[in-house]
């Protein structure tokens, strides 16, 4: 899917100049420096730090402001040409626009097309841009290259004023610079435009049409090699160029099949997926029609039925259906390059994250990447605010803390319709988090939409790692983590729990120590512990953790009231052992684990 751009604007007269390029950039968005614009779409605090996690997420971002700005924002983020994607800086009189980096991956025509709006030459530097208005190694949306190498002596000829011959093997209408390049059917080097694997011209350069849709089905279960094999042979049976594979389509009930998912992987392209209704509708057109198939999933083609629906009424089938014992496959041809976003509907994703206590510094790498890819977030209100630009500008899903159901039926429900949701908890999503209620609703609710949706958990620093981290090393031996609400558990079986830990010498972490209805529970806890421990044992009382609001402080087991306690609050109970120490003017805590005997030993 192709994000839309981004448009930073620094002052008022940056916010007006963006207003008038969003209205030639559909889809984007105007983000604007608090205190300094006047209505931005998505404000922003810091000017750096936002633009480099837009860039980081993959937005295109046009910056009307200087382009060293733009720079220094995203220089530590850069790895890779290819994959980096537009960074366009314009002077804030619109007098200039200058592409930056993703010159290959559209930058260059973005830029083309808002100089166009502005009413001037858009300062493209790449040299193939400059003399043909268009890349021969990236030649855009819809068209591949198998061999980019073979690319240097084409563009050598055209950058020294010689013509090239194209032969427009599919006849297709060809994007405008390469239709625009000086031609002659004499020309030393030769353009091919085919779809076909091989072809007449040798030496040629090739550039291939996105055009075919690459229809499957297969068996329940069926090995990735069974449908690998089959499709990469009636590729080679067909004659077509595996680069002109635009997508893998099939029938929604196989959006979880391993074997789908996998060869569209090998191929490098999506998978999307069909209902049987849509499916149905191209029977008058399958070559190899099944009442069989009919029977067993309401269409009377799979395969041909899902390469045909991609490919549109006026595109055709170049192979139909072929099959094995257990997988199909069918390839369809569209009379032009295939927009496979418009195509069916993706397998649905639904990412369960854990952002930390708060503190972006704790947030995992893998956790912002998830958020910045997804198109939905579903959590409670304070933890989403908490996400701050790294989720501007997406659909946004709010509920009461205590809706944690809701949530996540809303966020597999928006997965099952083939978006990419995350589902934010607070610290790790695993431990008294979203992630148990979301596999619970999956084992209880046999939804056969909910059982295709894609689901991954990112870990998160929890409550009790950022609580031992600022205090020191409490956690340096065995320990336990016990919730005490009783919502869920009845006080009964916590309270057996405690008294385990307690026989066991755990240090221990208290979840959900205190609320305004719930007062004794974590008296009672104190009470048990103390038949076990000294009242001197550290207690770490860690309140609003990673949040500017932050308070830590060290109290015995002794003298711990729940006054003292709130819900905001983790309390980590050292062990018998566990010591309370005072070195370079702080207070630390640390849980030994035996090596004593070791230090004695080596001194």
């Amino acid at each position: 899917m192709t994000l839309a751009p981004v448009i930073i604007a620094l002052t008022i007269d940056g916010e007006r100049l963006a207003r008038t390029l969003q209205a030639a950039l559909p889809g984007s968005e105007v983000h604007g420096l608090e205190h300094r614009t006047n209505a931005p779409d998505v404000p922003f605090a810091e000017t750096i730090k936002h633009i480099a996690t837009l860039y980081r997420s993959g937005r295109p971002i046009v910056g009307i402001c200087a382009s060293g700005i733009l720079v220094r924002a995203v220089a530590e983020t850069l790895s890779d040409k290819y994959a980096e994607p537009p960074l366009i800086a314009v002077s804030q009189t619109g007098e200039a626009v200058v592409p930056i980096l993703g010159g290959h991956r559209g930058a260059n025509l973005l830029a083309t097309q808002i100089g166009k709006a502005l009413g001037i030459q858009a300062a493209v530097t790449t040299a193939g841009d400059v003399a043909f208005g268009g890349a021969l190694d990236d030649p855009g949306t819809g068209w591949a290259v198998p061999d980019a190498s073979v690319a240097k002596p084409v563009a050598a000829a055209l950058l020294a004023g010689e013509a090239v011959r194209i032969d427009n093997q599919n006849g297709l209408p060809l994007p405008n610079w390469l239709g625009s390049l000086p031609q002659s059917d004499i020309a030393s080097q030769t353009i091919v435009v085919s779809d076909l694997a091989s072809h007449p011209v040798d030496g040629a350069f090739q550039i291939v049409p996105k055009t075919l849709a690459l229809g499957v089905g297969c068996e329940r279960g069926a090995p990735d090699a069974a449908l690998l094999t089959l499709a990469m042979k009636r590729l080679t049976d067909a004659g077509v160029h595996q680069a002109a594979i635009a997508c893998v389509v099939s029938l929604n009930l196989k959006s979880d099949e391993n074997a789908v998912l996998a060869l569209a992987a090998t191929l490098g392209v999506p998978a999307r997926f069909f209902d049987a209704k849509t499916l149905e509708a191209e029977t008058p057109r399958l070559a190899n029609p099944s009442e069989i198939v009919f029977n067993e999933v309401g269409c009377h083609g799979v395969a041909e039925g899902a390469a045909l629906a991609a490919v549109g009424p006026d595109g055709e089938l170049v192979l139909p259906k072929q099959k094995t014992a257990r997988a199909t496959c069918a390839i369809a041809r569209a009379p032009q390059p295939l927009e496979t976003s418009t195509i069916g509907r993706a397998r649905g994703r639904l990412s369960i994250v854990g952002i930390g206590p708060g503190q972006e510094s704790w947030r995992t790498p893998e956790v912002t990447s998830r958020l910045a890819s997804c198109e939905d977030v579903v959590g409670y209100g304070l933890y989403l605010d908490l996400l701050g630009d790294l989720i501007a500008g997406k659909n946004r899903h709010m509920s009461e803390l205590s809706e944690e159901e809701a949530r996540v039926r809303r966020s597999l429900e928006l997965a099952a319709e083939g978006r990419d949701v995350a589902l934010v908890s607070s610290g790790d999503a695993g431990i008294y988090a979203m992630a148990a209620l979301a596999f619970e609703v999956l084992d209880r609710d046999d939804s056969p939409a909910f059982n295709r949706v894609e689901i991954r958990v990112s870990p998160g620093i929890s409550a009790v790692q950022a609580a031992a981290a600022r205090i020191g090393a409490p956690l340096g031996h065995d320990f336990a983590l016990i919730s005490l609400s009783d919502l869920l558990t009845p006080w009964e079986v916590i309270e057996k729990r405690i008294e385990a830990v307690a026989d066991g010498d755990f240090t221990v972490a208290f979840y959900n120590p205190v609320s305004k209805r719930r007062r004794t529970q974590l008296a009672r806890a104190r009470e048990i512990l103390l038949k076990k421990r000294p009242a001197g044992t550290p207690v770490v009382l860690g309140r609003n953790l990673g949040r500017p609001e932050e308070n830590v402080r060290v109290v015995t087991l002794g003298t711990l009231t729940v006054d003292e306690v709130d819900m905001l609050t983790l309390v980590l109970v050292g062990s018998s052992s566990s010591k309370k120490i005072e070195r370079g003017g702080r207070t630390w805590v640390y849980t030994p684990r035996g090596y004593a005997a070791k230090i004695d030993a080596n001194n």
